[in-house]
């Protein structure tokens, strides 16, 4: 069987499991995270700007070499169409000076070769345009093998992949005629070195991203730190916080999102610190309302005897004394119940007949001189039996503070901006001095009356909920003549 004891043992394990958890999961700090993503987006970006850099390049080099094979081919195809030999001034008729006079006329880039092929698969060149000197490739020409493999290609351009290196190449045939070889003209381009600057491109930038990567990380690090020092300083403060001290605050400069967030939460701790004090007043004045009552019953029964008059005396004392209390707490509980969104149940009402009840109930509260100064021709939305708890009140409370013969009248009236409910006396009215604090809990005014006084001084801060409740306010208003006015007033919006 669990006791109470185990299942405390059992709680506290929990919290400790908890409590050792929560730092594990909070290892990565906020700045970290700032950080990690700011370099991943960086880095992806960088790449991504180096790749594109590189395959721009890489394209520029293959139109650059396609567009060199048809232009030589183009340009052989035109000597054969329109050269002559120098030696008789006529047309070519043998391949071999053909080839040899073009080809003198050539100048090869580093990267180029321009081949002449006489004869059967795997002869060697009748001609080369020009030797180079330490050629970064295998020249096709010492290729035997290659040049066999482009001599029998049925294809007029094509690609070699040879150990040493790509070689794109293009053909152009020469038609020799009865008693001469086959023959045909090369042009080969070796694309390694292009492509070997390219990559030498991608590989600085790449080197160029890293850097900044490593200058970003400091200085995303050191930023984020100065962006992130409110919000840090709000996790120390709201550490700091207990319910005996809320006057910390956290010290705003500039205007972004922080400094936002940082007003915010200031304003959420003078919140608290308004709350936490009308809840202390709050509890010290319940208590000290409720001990009143207490140390009279305890007196009277303390020094009750066995005269039965005496003990009748001292019951109905205390009897006065619980119903009191009884006052005071459901009160209290009507208080607290205002804070809840189901405080107010609005429905449609129609003005006139609220508030002839209302005067029909207010008038057996007192010998007074009624009056039904005015009854407004609308329909509103509200809480009917809310509103006629607080008017009633508002009429007890002028009872209190008049005496038979006197004038109290209730009304109602429509405005502009909505609607008002209203009970106005003929009494002293209310003192300068009292008329900011007596909607306030456990407040009463200087100007009260003997025996008539007996309330807990939350009779206002009730109608005062009620008026909140369907977004409106209580007002106090002097009377003509003399007395107070107190006045419901409720907002269009709350009004149909």
């Amino acid at each position: 069987m669990t006791t109470a004891t185990d299942r405390a043992t059992t709680a506290r394990a929990a919290t400790t499991s908890v409590t050792t958890a929560d730092p594990v999961r909070r290892w990565v700090s906020a700045r970290l995270r700032i950080l990690l993503w700011l370099l991943l987006v960086m880095a992806v970006a960088l790449g991504a700007v180096a790749t594109a850099t590189r395959s721009v390049l890489l394209r520029d080099v293959d139109h650059r070499i396609n567009g060199l094979l048809v232009q030589e081919a183009a340009e052989f195809a035109n000597f054969v169409a329109q050269g002559v030999d120098p030696s008789n001034g006529k047309k070519f008729s043998d391949p071999n000076p053909l080839l040899r006079v073009f080809l003198a006329r050539q100048y090869a880039d580093p990267d180029e070769e321009l081949l002449g092929l006489v004869g059967r698969a795997g002869m060697g060149p009748a001609s080369k345009a020009q030797e180079r000197e330490a050629r970064a490739y295998k020249p096709l020409a010492d290729d035997s093998a290659s040049l066999a493999a482009v001599f029998e290609s049925p294809h007029a351009t094509g690609t070699l992949n040879r150990p040493q290196g790509e070689v794109r190449w293009a053909k152009v045939e020469i038609d020799s005629g009865p008693g001469h070889e086959s023959a045909a003209f090369v042009v080969a381009i070796h694309p390694k070195g292009e492509q070997d600057k390219a990559n030498d491109i991608f590989l600085m930038l790449l080197a160029i991203s890293g850097v900044a990567l490593l200058m970003t990380t400091g200085v995303g690090w050191a930023v984020a730190g100065r962006i992130l020092q409110p919000v840090r300083l709000v996790r120390t403060t709201a550490a700091q916080l207990t319910e005996q001290d809320l006057t910390r605050r956290i010290p705003v400069e500039g205007r972004d999102d922080i400094a936002a967030l940082a007003e915010t939460f200031n304003a959420m701790l003078d919140r608290l610190e308004r709350a936490f004090a009308a809840q202390r007043e709050f509890v010290d004045d319940a208590g000290h309302e409720l001990r009143t009552p207490i140390t009279i019953i305890r007196g009277h029964l303390e020094l009750m005897g066995d005269d039965p008059v005496d003990r009748e005396e001292t019951v109905r004392i205390v009897m006065e004394e619980l119903d009191r209390m009884s006052r005071i707490v459901e009160d209290l509980l009507l208080l607290a119940k205002a804070e809840r969104p189901d405080f107010v149940s609005a429905e449609p009402v129609q003005l006139g007949e609220l508030t002839a009840d209302v005067f029909v109930k207010a008038r057996a509260l007192g010998e007074r001189e009624w009056t039904l100064a005015g009854v407004a021709d609308a329909e509103v939305h509200v809480d009917a039996q809310r509103i006629t708890q607080a008017m009633v009140q508002l009429a007890q409370n002028a009872v209190q503070h008049t005496v038979p013969g006197q004038r109290v009248s209730i009304g109602s009236r429509s405005r502009e901006d909505g609607i008002e409910l209203y009970v106005a006396d003929t009494g002293p009215g209310v003192q300068p001095q009292d008329a900011e604090v007596i909607f306030e809990r456990f407040r009463r005014g200087t100007a009260r009356r003997g025996a008539r006084a007996t309330g807990a001084g939350l009779g206002l801060a009730i109608v005062k909920a009620i008026a909140e409740g369907h977004g409106g306010r209580v007002e106090l208003r002097p009377t003509e003549g003399g007395g107070a006015t107190f006045v419901l007033a409720l907002q269009r919006e709350a009004t149909l």
